[in-house]
């Protein structure tokens, strides 16, 4: 399966066009056409809502980490932002029980990461969730709340548009040089 698609962020248009990479199996080689295309940046995929996906989730963000050459620390961020918005949009997003495609789309450029997430779902802006208040022990710590929060202060800056009868959800992480 592919897919095509532009990055924007609302009122910017990136001009970033993206063509899904499939998930490669095994190890990383790669022939030179693919390397080419890779000097670009960018690297787009979409799962199906099924929270079995999220296993394909990390493997796709383990090659975009790969191929895009991103820190340890960034990549791992990513991972759990992605895990915790991906897991929110399958659990609370859709008011159905069809399948629904959630598209992904990461463009590096220079030291930024921006990383898109558009769902079909009912209209939801994380950004209008308030922070949860931290208890002082986990025993009397509520379920839930701490994903949104955790994608806010780990991500350098984030938007919400939506648009077309969609979310998307766009953040931006600095990538430090150190991995």
């Amino acid at each position: 399966m592919s897919w095509c698609g532009r990055i924007n962020t609302g009122d910017l248009d990136l001009g970033i066009e993206c063509v899904f990479m499939p998930r490669t199996s095994g190890n990383m080689d790669f022939d030179s056409n693919r390397s080419q295309e890779m000097t670009k940046h960018n690297y787009c995929f979409e799962l199906k809502s099924r929270l079995s996906e999220l296993k394909a989730l990390c493997g796709h963000l383990e090659n975009c980490g790969y191929m895009m050459k991103l820190p340890h620390k960034c990549l791992f961020e990513i991972n759990l932002g992605l895990d915790e918005l991906f897991t929110n949009i399958i659990s609370y997003g859709f008011e159905d029980e069809s399948e629904h495609q959630i598209k992904f789309s990461l463009l590096k450029n220079k030291e930024t990461l921006v990383v898109q997430v558009e769902d079909d779902g009912k209209p939801f802006n994380p950004l209008d969730v308030s922070n949860p208040g931290i208890p002082q022990d986990l025993d009397s710590m509520s379920i839930g709340g701490l994903g949104i929060h955790l994608i806010k202060n780990m991500m350098d800056d984030i938007d919400y548009q939506r648009a077309e009868g969609k979310n998307r959800l766009t953040f931006k992480k600095f990538v430090d040089a150190v991995s």
